[in-house]
């Protein structure tokens, strides 16, 4: 393995930002944020809690047997970005394609064989009717449920631990209303409070107040839009950032109800005072240091003149934070994808990179040698095709021994990669890693190289040709 020495001296740095499209920060002029796993992290113990909470409820107000509470939250199970047939009660990976990647189908927390996952699909493609619709939603004449939001990985659980125990005790349910209620029962977790009450316990932040001051210096505004309320967020933010915490901000929105906050003109903004009353008076301008609530982003534009390409708004969902924004409202848009850090690290291990360039030499060998026709040639070749195949299961199983990465499948990108491609300009771990780079920084997407393209591209990234932000290339670290 001769390559293996040159590529893991090309290591990718974990907090380093990655972009999808060309941008500059200087630019840049307004900073917008979402809360939630963006601003602020949670540990675990908060998807513990919440599925022992939702878990709870489905016994005592749905009336489900008791004996589910057996089953104990599993924090490495799911992954973002699955879908759910709601109707089949299957929980899979789907890429860029709509095709599901075989092997990564369960019921309950059983794999299903992929003979009866092409029987059920006739083949392996999902129609695009079949898929959920813009927001990752499970609607009417959509089968689909695409679970976006980090929150979403305790739902996930719980639907299979239901499923699991229904399918060993040989008990007949509806599918349909097993995803309602469990739906229902993770939304009355959010909505009774009950996350909010241990949230000093879970939450951390990765150096958000040195982010937050860092472009206050620079001169830039900044403003924040978060569905939570306001006493969770002041709650938050005082534990993390601390109690002047809404000086650093010239806009703070609660409970803004995205992504309906980007597309209703109807709601008016409200003004919370100290003690969270909502307040009646109309809003004319909305002022530093002040919270508000409801509203929506026509009237935020009119009352703040801050439109186009000059903001950048950072959020971790795809679809409600940020793909209105750069579709409709030409907003520039950076993702913060937590799992990014731990997959890069994953990636950037001596037998990953050993184990990827055998599987890419075994596909161009295959590629190649299957001209040949004689008996010798096709054993091998079917040798060689075994190999991959375990080898593919090997390099899921470096992620997640379920479901594997959550921007690949066994050969192409995931649906979320692809929802991630279109509406993010730049996408990193977490705001942290904007402490990287000058407030002037221009990021610049990759060339890649197109199928029709010549491979000589793809050789000179290796080269560092490109300015790959490797380990080794630490971008300057600006002494705000």
């Amino acid at each position: 393995m001769k390559l293996v020495p040159s590529i893991m001296s090309n290591l990718l740095n974990p907090d380093a930002i990655f972009s999808n499209n060309e941008m500059s920060l200087s630019d840049i002029e307004i900073y917008g944020f979402d809360y939630d796993y963006t601003l602020v992290f949670y540990s675990k113990h908060l998807h513990t809690l919440i599925y022992n909470a939702a878990r709870d409820l489905l016994i005592n107000e749905h009336r489900y047997p008791a004996e589910i509470r057996k089953y104990d939250y599993d924090p490495n199970f799911a992954i973002r970005g699955l879908h759910y047939d709601v109707h089949r009660a299957l929980l899979m990976k789907i890429d860029a394609f709509h095709y599901i990647q075989l092997g990564t189908v369960y019921r309950g927390f059983s794999v299903v064989p992929d003979e009866e996952v092409i029987a059920m699909y006739d083949g392996s493609h999902v129609p695009l009717e079949q898929m959920s619709d813009f927001y990752g939603k499970s609607s009417q004449g959509n089968t689909m449920k695409q679970f976006m939001d980090i929150f979403s990985l305790p739902e996930m659980t719980l639907l299979s631990c239901v499923n699991d125990y229904f399918m060993k005790n040989n008990i007949e349910y509806e599918p349909v209303h097993l995803y309602k209620d469990v739906k229902d029962s993770i939304r009355d977790v959010h909505i009774k409070g009950i996350m909010y009450r241990a949230i000093e316990y879970v939450c951390y932040a990765e150096q958000t107040r040195a982010v937050l001051a860092k472009l206050a210096n620079h001169g830039k505004k900044m403003f924040l839009i978060t569905n939570s309320p306001s006493s969770f967020v002041d709650k938050g933010m005082r534990f993390i950032v601390g109690k002047d915490w809404r000086d650093l901000f010239d806009v703070v929105i609660v409970q803004a109800d995205k992504p309906n906050f980007f597309n209703d003109k109807r709601r008016p903004f409200r003004k919370v005072n100290e003690k969270g009353v909502l307040l009646w008076d109309k809003i004319h301008k909305l002022q530093k240091g002040q919270i508000y609530k409801q509203g929506n982003l026509y009237e935020f534009l009119k009352l703040t003149a801050w439109r186009g390409s000059k903001v950048l708004y950072f959020g971790d969902h795809i679809y409600s934070d940020l793909a209105d924004l750069t579709l409709k409202h030409g907003w520039r848009t950076g993702a913060i994808i937590p799992e990014l850090r731990t997959e890069i690290k994953i990636m950037n291990t001596e037998r990953y990179v050993q184990t990827m360039t055998w599987l890419q030499t075994l596909t161009g060998l295959l590629e190649h040698m299957q001209v040949h026709k004689d008996p010798d040639s096709q054993m091998i070749l079917q040798e060689w095709k075994k190999e991959r195949k375990e080898m593919r299961e090997m390099t899921k199983n470096f992620f997640n021994s379920q479901f594997g990465s959550l921007f690949r499948t066994d050969q192409n990108p995931t649906y979320f990669l692809r929802r991630l491609s279109r509406f993010a300009d730049v996408y990193m771990a977490s705001l942290s890693c904007l402490l990287n780079y000058d407030p002037d920084y221009t990021f610049y997407p990759r060339r890649t190289p197109l199928q029709h393209e010549l491979p000589a591209w793809s050789d000179q990234l290796c080269t560092g040709t490109f300015r790959i932000p490797f380990l080794q290339e630490m971008v300057h670290i600006d002494k705000y």
